[in-house]
């Protein structure tokens, strides 16, 4: 299961709001240039929360998120996927769904940024909204046992990695 009926509430108030899942547009530099290396425009932001990473790029791509009724239905493949500030979101018994789910939707590129931080937002069940705070060294296995990891910056609070699929 890659997320609880129970979670999918706490989610669709804080999106409610409208101030949550708004940081796409931060990363449409980077996912341009990814898009420019692979030669593709075939995009699927995966948690794209208000699409902010669409409007940003300035051409159609496709949005997922399970917590927005519309965009809930279950991602097709892409060349590109984008899952910034999504994975640190995840229930933790849902993770390994989630990520053989991006396994399966990877076709050529991940771009995937992370928060091993808490959150500035808590969920209105009172958690913080960062359910998963582990470091880069804890999160490298587990994406490496699903891709080839190409590239990993550490940021302040957070890190990119760039992957791939692994080859067959």
């Amino acid at each position: 299961m890659k997320i609880t009926p129970e979670y999918i509430e706490q989610n669709r108030i804080l999106h409610a709001v409208g101030n949550y899942g708004i940081s796409g547009q931060r990363w449409a530099p980077t996912v341009l240039d990814v898009c420019t290396r692979i030669g593709s425009r075939d995009v699927l932001d995966y948690g794209c929360g208000q699409r902010t990473l669409e409007r940003a790029l300035g051409f159609p791509i496709r949005n997922y998120d399970p917590c927005i009724p519309g965009l809930d239905a279950t991602p097709e493949p892409a060349d590109v996927v984008v899952c910034t500030d999504v994975l640190e979101h995840i229930e933790p018994d849902c993770l390994d769904a989630v990520l053989d789910d991006l396994k399966r939707v990877v076709r050529k590129a991940g771009f995937l940024v992370i928060a091993n931080r808490p959150a500035m937002k808590t969920l209105p069940d009172g958690r913080n909204a960062h359910l998963i705070q582990e470091g880069t060294e804890w999160w490298l296995p587990r994406l490496k046992s699903r891709f080839e990891v190409a590239y990993v910056s550490e940021m302040q609070g957070e890190f990119a990695v760039i992957v791939q699929p692994r080859p067959r």
